[in-house]
């Protein structure tokens, strides 16, 4: 871009100065020429520093445009510091003390072709460093960012492979669990048959959120997750989800008894019981469910009475790790607004007085009428 730039600035200068428009025409045909070759090499498949050569040539072209316009620099001066820029952005400071040589060259000897009095050659001496401290400046910026940016993708890297990891290995000894439970709730008396049914079900949760851990890589991965969405029962559906949370008469469920919602069941079930936890372990009682139709959706609500959440948060509250410490990671809402986009809704917080109200949309089938 900066090459096509200088083409099209030397081919504008013909019309201050016509008398030299066939240099300036040479100059811009350079400048076409270097910008094709920029574009067309495959940079990707040479080694990191290659496309460095570029800025000899380049160089070279920014002479020529001094010399054309009869020693004036205005324009080398300014395009010689981008040019700079460039190299600072990407490639060791090395190759920049590398330029000092040819970007002087590029700027003294048309010079002194044209005959510029000292006091004009005595300018590179104050442009060349100058140029050379800026791309100084770039160039570190520039490589703490990408060290940084390694350093992140590694890191993702290690917690990509850890979700995996004890996604796919805590599945197999909770099936063991699973099995011994099963047998002994065969051989219990009544009382005891219902504690291992609840550790049953809690069994089963534990092995679907191992699952979500999965689904949760392959959103990171492809942005994509399939979901098996069925009509429900929503009163019935968010009572059977309460089970898989230990709460008391402070959670009060306002469904419909006869309203429906289309959803995937084990997602369905993962925000609810995200969302009621993050109420009753950041809030205050009572907490209140709501499902309600509204428009082409519908809406769930997980109410607290709690000191609500500040503004700054509330925007960047489904985000990863917005928020987290001695009592979780930070994912559990991001989690909940994964699982919502992927029906097609959202999940926002919104402000009660008191406490603050999260809400999960999911859209509605749309009903064909027959003709």
């Amino acid at each position: 871009m900066l090459l096509i730039l200088a083409g099209f600035l030397a081919v504008l200068g013909i019309a201050n100065d016509p008398a030299h428009a066939n240099r300036l025409l040479l100059v811009a045909a350079c400048d076409s020429m270097l910008a094709l070759v920029a574009f067309v090499v495959p940079w990707g498949r040479t080694g990191p520093n290659a496309a460095a050569w570029l800025g000899l040539p380049s160089f070279a072209v920014l002479g020529l445009s001094t010399w054309s316009f009869a020693g004036s620099a205005t324009g080398t001066g300014p395009f010689l510091v981008l040019l700079y820029a460039w190299a600072a952005l990407h490639f060791p400071r090395w190759i920049l003390l590398a330029y000092v040589v040819p970007a002087t060259l590029a700027y003294v000897v048309p010079l002194i072709l044209t005959g510029q009095p000292p006091i004009v050659l005595g300018s590179a001496f104050i442009l060349m460093p100058v140029a050379l401290a800026v791309a100084m400046l770039i160039e570190a910026q520039a490589r703490h960012l990408r060290e940084d940016r390694e350093r992140l993708a590694r890191i993702e890297q290690w917690r990509s492979a850890l979700m995996g990891t004890l996604a796919h290995d805590v599945r197999t000894p909770l099936s063991t669990v699973r099995m011994v439970l099963e047998e002994l709730k065969g051989q219990a008396p009544p009382h005891i048959a219902r504690m291992l049914d609840a550790a049953l079900r809690q069994t089963a949760r534990i092995t679907r959120l191992a699952e979500s851990l999965l689904d949760i890589q392959r959103i990171d991965s492809s942005g994509e997750l399939k979901l098996d969405r069925q009509p429900h029962p929503a009163r019935t559906l968010v009572q059977e989800m309460l089970t898989y949370v230990r709460v008391g008469p402070e959670v009060t469920v306002d469904v419909d008894e006869e309203l429906t919602i289309y959803v995937d069941k084990q997602r369905f079930e993962q925000i609810v019981v995200n969302l009621v936890t993050n109420a009753a372990r950041y809030g205050r009682p009572p907490i209140v469910i709501h499902v309600r139709p509204e428009g082409q959706f519908d809406r769930l609500e997980v109410r607290d009475h709690g000191p609500g959440i500040p503004d700054t948060l509330r925007s960047r509250l489904f985000s990863q790790f917005a928020v987290g410490g001695a009592e979780g990671v930070g994912l559990g809402l991001w989690i909940v607004r994964q699982l919502a986009v992927a029906h097609g809704g959202r999940a926002v917080a919104e402000a009660r007085d008191p406490g603050v109200a999260m809400v999960v949309t999911f859209p509605r089938p749309v009903v064909i009428d027959p003709p």
